[in-house]
């Protein structure tokens, strides 16, 4: 009996010293020879990146046998819900720089060393990173992230996902100039009742504060207006995407049925001209007169001015080390922690990506709501199963005035939609404790316009000292 054991042990020995040899054999780092991206690119494709993280993976053959079959592709879906790897993997391949949330979603699957799973690379030897696997992707995420930001970061925080707001962005005063005019002008509505302002107030954080916006005859919107304040960031417009840019967003409401209700442009343009001075002062900026894509560039040139820097985390992410209380950095910490940075990173903190809502708890039906067409997101525009309830993720400057939250508006208290985004998106049933810190946090992304703080008590005329005769009689009401 002694000498069966004695011959199991060293068996088993044996065993491991070979399952080690040729662990190490097979899961070597890429050469150092290689460029970073192509030492990347070579660790995901080791790692089967691809056979869970696209439309099309290539399946192993036992993906068609009872019971282990069902379970690989379930984790092949359910890897694609959550990662599209497809855009990363084309950049390294292209040396391109990769996507910010990309980035951010890869740095932190590293961190936690949550991926490969287990019962993946216990049947994929060579798919589990190695310490110096591990280094060389974080080394390259850091790599990445400084060369798609140069915003004067204090060294301490060069490698933050998320980052400040400019000062200034590039815009054509004079056009701006007009499109402040056509943001605040009523005869963009059928019934001269509703302006841009109406919805996207900019004494109120630039939203109205209600769940849905009300346009001409009082009729209400399907979604909860965002924020006008640092759209230019949004890499699309609207909750489901449909405008590439913010002239073709400053196209949709004027002809929205619900929202402002005009038949068409040349209705609008038909108003406008017979205000003469009008015309003439738009005609001085842009000589082809009054068009749809002129009226429409002057308010994305409008918009363009609509940053919100000087944030008190602004200041801390540049060197202000008293900017932040620790309640407010242990806030940080745990919003980085729970997977919040993934999606909201950048210097708005969100409108870089589409992302599922619902992601790891079903949200709709637990909601007790009607599903409304709005409800279905990105899969409006595209009929790709995939991008059902998935929605352009909102930026989150100013997050404690633009209340209520989500796209349906169903979350009145900032504390409740972080509450519920952890439990919704990252599976986290947060403490009090933890709310109160990540919404302490969020609290300190309120930056300022123009020299004032946003708050929901500013007026327009505080802010850009405009109050004629000319704006009031045509209906730029700086109150709406």
């Amino acid at each position: 009996m002694k000498k069966v054991i004695k011959i199991g042990l060293i068996s088993l020995l044996v065993l491991a010293v070979i399952s080690t040899i040729v662990y190490k054999a097979v899961n070597k780092a890429p050469s150092a020879e290689l460029a970073q991206n192509e030492q990347v690119l070579e660790i995901f494709k080791a790692g089967g990146c691809i056979d869970c993280h696209t439309a099309e993976p290539e399946l192993p053959f036992y993906a068609e046998f009872p019971v282990i079959g069902g379970m690989v592709k379930k984790d092949s879906q359910d890897g694609y819900k959550a990662f599209d790897i497809t855009g990363l993997m084309a950049a390294l391949e292209n040396g391109a720089v990769a996507d910010p949330v990309d980035l951010a979603k890869v740095e932190k699957v590293v961190l936690d060393d949550r991926m490969p799973m287990f019962k993946y690379y216990i049947m994929h030897w060579g798919s589990s990173l190695n310490a110096e696997e591990r280094d060389i992707v974080l080394d390259w995420a850091k790599n990445a992230r400084a060369s798609l930001y140069a915003d004067n970061v204090a060294e301490a925080y060069a490698n933050e996902p998320i980052r400040p707001i400019a000062e200034e962005l590039p815009y054509d005063a004079d056009k701006a100039a007009l499109g402040y005019m056509l943001f605040h002008d009523t005869r963009l509505s059928l019934d001269n009742t509703v302006s841009c302002a109406s919805c996207h107030d900019l004494s109120t954080a630039g939203v109205d504060n209600h769940q849905y916006s009300h346009g001409v005859d009082d009729q209400l919107g399907g979604v909860n207006a965002p924020t006008v304040y640092n759209a230019v960031y949004n890499f699309v417009q609207f909750w489901d995407g449909r405008a590439k840019t913010l002239a073709d967003q400053a196209a949709g409401p004027p002809l929205n049925p619900v929202e402002m209700a005009s038949e068409s442009f040349d209705q609008i343009i038909a108003k406008l001209e017979q205000d003469k001075e009008f015309a003439a002062e738009f005609a001085a900026v842009y000589p082809d007169g009054l068009t749809e894509a002129n009226i429409t560039d002057a308010i994305q040139q409008f918009e363009y001015t609509l940053l919100t820097p000087n944030s008190r985390f602004d200041k801390w992410l540049r060197g202000d080390a008293e900017a932040l209380t620790a309640e407010e950095i242990e806030g940080y910490e745990l919003f980085k922690k729970y997977d919040c940075a993934t999606c909201h990173n950048g210097p708005i903190a969100g409108g870089l990506s589409y992302e599922l809502m619902g992601h790891r708890n079903e949200y709709f039906a637990e909601r007790g709501l009607e599903m409304t067409i709005e409800d279905n997101g990105r899969y409006k525009e595209t009929q790709l199963e995939r991008d059902r309830h998935r929605f352009k993720v909102p930026g989150l400057r100013n997050v404690e005035h633009t209340w209520p939250y989500y796209h349906d508006g169903t979350r009145i208290t900032l504390e409740d939609a972080v509450r519920d985004m952890g439990y919704y998106q990252s599976d986290v049933k947060m403490t009090d404790s933890e709310v109160a810190k990540v919404t302490a946090f969020l609290k300190t992304l309120t930056g300022e316009h123009q020299g004032f703080a946003i708050t929901t008590t500013n007026s327009v005329d505080d802010i850009y000292g405009h109050d004629d005769e000319h704006d009031d009689e045509h209906g730029h009401d700086d109150e709406q």
